[in-house]
């Protein structure tokens, strides 16, 4: 479990393809410092398991799903991460509750400036417009976020100077792929929905709803 405050910024320093799979090598010396082999570190929002640290760098297997799902796949060395750690038991929840598990890979539409702020507008897959609503929160990136506007293909949200300064939102724009990561309360609520309604249609079909004769 995260919180959607990043820590550090790290900076990929090797993608290698092996007869594992893929290897993602991340140059973040203050990370690689407070961590240790076997932990979870959310990586651009994606939750995986550091495999080795050696010299300030940390190394990561990636799945085939974490590929195919995150952004991940596109990075290339010099590019920047954000990096989080797995919340401790007696830290402070900042953001919101993430658990690092990326539901897709979204383009950004519009980042710009306005006045002394920045309004980033991300392009919002229909399969899941259903769990955005007005200010609730959303992981950009691993970046717990605030939900300012909807519309029919968008969402936006607005980004004050630090978070753009202390995130790889300082060397993004508009086309390049962002991982979303919903609020996970939405999901469940829509599982338990799911569940009543389909308790209903059984009951139903089986003769548990009789009519009494009344409209």
């Amino acid at each position: 479990m995260f919180t959607g405050l990043i820590e550090e910024v790290g900076t990929v320093a090797a993608v290698r393809t092996t007869e594992d799979g893929t290897q993602l090598q991340i140059a973040a010396p203050r990370m690689a410092k407070q961590t240790k082999i076997g932990e979870s570190i959310a990586v651009n929002g994606c939750c995986l398991t550091l495999r080795s640290r050696r010299a300030g760098n940390l190394t990561f297997d990636l799945l085939e799903e974490t590929t195919a799902r995150t952004n991940l796949k596109h990075l290339r060395p010099q590019n920047r991460v954000n990096l989080e750690r797995a919340l401790s038991a007696e830290g402070r929840l900042g953001g919101h509750f993430v658990q690092g598990h990326v539901d897709c890979a979204s383009a950004i539409v519009a980042f710009d400036r306005k006045g002394a702020d920045f309004r980033l507008e991300i392009k919002l897959p229909g399969e899941f417009a259903h769990y955005v609503t007005g200010k609730g929160s959303v992981a950009v990136n691993g970046i717990s976020l605030t939900v300012a506007e909807i519309r029919t293909n968008t969402f936006a949200v607005w980004i004050i100077p630090y978070t753009k300064r202390h995130t790889n939102l300082n060397s993004l724009h508009a086309g390049d792929l962002v991982n979303l990561e919903f609020d996970n309360l939405a999901k469940y609520v829509e599982r338990m929905l799911q569940k009543r309604t389909r308790s209903r249609r059984v009951k139903k079909t089986s003769g548990g709803f009789r009519s009494t004769g009344r409209p």
